[in-house]
């Protein structure tokens, strides 16, 4: 029997165990708080693992150890010096100090590298308890294939029964779950699971309402929206986390709470979640062994037992890139660093380059050019989707992903880098003006020019600024600057083999 078969089987013989579980949630909006307690349906299912399924390791414990004591610390995968740092209250320069004989690299550190880290004991830290691995978090390669439409159809919950109207056409509940994990780049096994837990997706035959997930308001009315709300603070806590940014949280009852440093991102992505979405008490209870964990686990077995193989190696480094800008043309650096899909929140993995033979949403009469030879494997809804491995999955290696092109190359086909990929336009999201937006992603985690891989095409560095769409290219001692303005100096021009220029919107008319 496979393992998905067996899976489902043993699910199946908790549904009774699950029915049982009285969902509270009103249709529309969520039914109102009591103060100090909530709704059942926050929490979700108390599910009874099977025998031979996860037993999770005792949570350990931080002792307040005198200030500056060495304790070891094991890489996690896409660790770099200055994140681990700024999460143990540290200095890169005192953790190269601590591990002389180390090889600490320029980019990302080796996962399994055993380090010696000065402790600075912070009493409000929170659970170390992990829940997720990050490549079980990210849709990477060790995400595997199944058929979730089928998986889903086994069990009496609403979402098999549920269809509606999302990114301009009908879908099934599942297709809408998936469209959200791949432009997002979030595991779809991860929204399944939250699904389950905080809505009882496949165990409760009644739809919950239109707010399923917590998230209020007409803007996130209906699966697809409540998805997208999900999956944007998921990958802003984990991000966050991967760039050092500790933000501590405060829980409804006043509790500050600051990750426990040990923590992995997909952790700290879930924790912050439901800090946000629950009130204290249902918080500790998601966040525990029994919570969300328990869940999962139960839908697709233990995710550390076996770990998966790391996804981001030591040292990883981007391969060589052009600008997106045919050669001997010049076109505006019209948005700095900002998030690769989603509003506002991190990670900021994407840039824009505008054309100047257009104004407003008219299509480009100029092509955006390949970065490097690839394979395009995603082509629908303005988007195109530059694989340059060339083994036709986005989920491994490196991936250049292309936002607002019109008349582009269909799926399956092969470029050279400089080949025509299509003409910028407002094609397939919200935009003020024609523009091609541009991100990277390696083994499905989105790389944010701001971490340890910086973002350089033809010598040009991505540099941000202190809040999204700003910042600057910068090219030896020149920079450009970011704006969507289209004056003179957020102008680069693609001279291929020449010195780096500027020049007005007229000389490429």
């Amino acid at each position: 029997m496979t393992r998905s078969a067996w899976l489902s089987l043993a699910l199946i013989g908790f549904l009774a165990v699950l029915a049982a579980r009285q969902w509270v949630v009103a249709a529309g909006e969520p039914a109102p708080r009591p103060a100090g307690d909530a709704p059942q349906a926050a929490a979700g299912p108390t599910l009874t693992v099977p025998p031979g399924r996860p037993t999770p390791t005792p949570i350990p414990t931080r002792e307040p150890l005198p200030q500056g004591t060495l304790v070891t610390y094991i890489v996690q995968p896409g660790d770099s010096l200055a994140a681990l740092a700024a999460r143990f209250h540290t200095t890169t320069e005192d953790i190269r100090a601590a591990n002389p004989h180390a090889h600490l690299g320029l980019t990302t550190l080796a996962p399994g590298l055993e380090l010696q880290i000065p402790y600075y004991y912070m009493p409000t830290w929170g659970s170390a308890f992990k829940i997720l691995p990050d490549p079980l978090f990210v849709y990477g390669p060790a995400v595997p294939d199944m058929d979730l439409e089928a998986f889903v159809a086994q069990y009496p919950g609403w979402l098999k029964d549920y269809s509606g109207y999302a990114a301009d056409k009908e879908r099934t509940g599942v297709d809408m779950l998936l469209h959200v994990a791949r432009n997002y780049s979030v595991s779809p096994y991860l929204l399944l699971a939250l699904l389950e837990y905080q809505a009882g997706a496949l165990s409760q035959p009644d739809y919950p309402g239109h707010h399923m997930l917590g998230f209020e308001g007409y803007e996130t009315k209906g699966l697809y929206l409540q998805l997208s709300a999900a999956a944007n603070l998921l990958n802003h806590g984990y991000y966050a986390w991967r760039m050092g940014r500790v933000e501590p949280w405060v829980l409804d009852d006043g509790t500050e709470v600051r990750p426990d440093p040990w923590l992995n991102a997909a952790t700290v992505a879930l924790q912050r979640y439901f800090a946000a979405r629950l009130p204290a008490r249902v918080y500790r209870q998601a966040i525990a062994p029994q919570g969300f964990f328990r869940t999962y686990a139960t839908l697709f077995g233990d995710p550390w037992n076996p770990p998966p193989p790391p996804h981001i190696p030591g040292d990883l480094t981007q391969p060589p890139l052009l600008l997106p800008i045919p050669d001997n043309r010049a076109w505006s650096y019209s948005g700095g660093p900002h998030p690769g899909w989603g509003d506002q929140l991190w990670p900021w993995s994407a840039v824009d380059f505008a054309p100047p033979d257009v104004r407003g949403c008219a299509v480009s009469r100029q092509w955006a050019i390949a970065e490097a030879d690839g394979l395009v494997v995603r082509s629908d809804e303005g988007i195109l989707v530059l694989d340059l491995d060339g083994d036709g999955d986005e989920r491994t290696g490196w991936v250049i992903f292309h936002l607002h092109l019109s008349d582009r190359l269909p799926a399956g086909t092969w470029v050279r880098a400089g080949d025509p990929l299509g003409r910028p336009s407002c094609e397939g999201g919200r935009a003020t003006g024609s523009h091609v937006h541009l991100a990277r992603k390696y083994n499905g985690e989105w790389m944010d020019p701001a971490g340890p891989v910086p973002w350089i095409m033809e010598g040009w560095q991505v540099l941000p600024g202190p809040e999204p769409y700003t910042g600057w290219m910068r090219r030896g001692g020149q920079y450009v600057r970011a704006c969507e303005c289209g004056s003179p100096d957020t102008l680069i021009r693609a001279l291929r083999g020449g010195p780096p220029t500027t020049s007005t919107p007229e000389d490429d008319r």
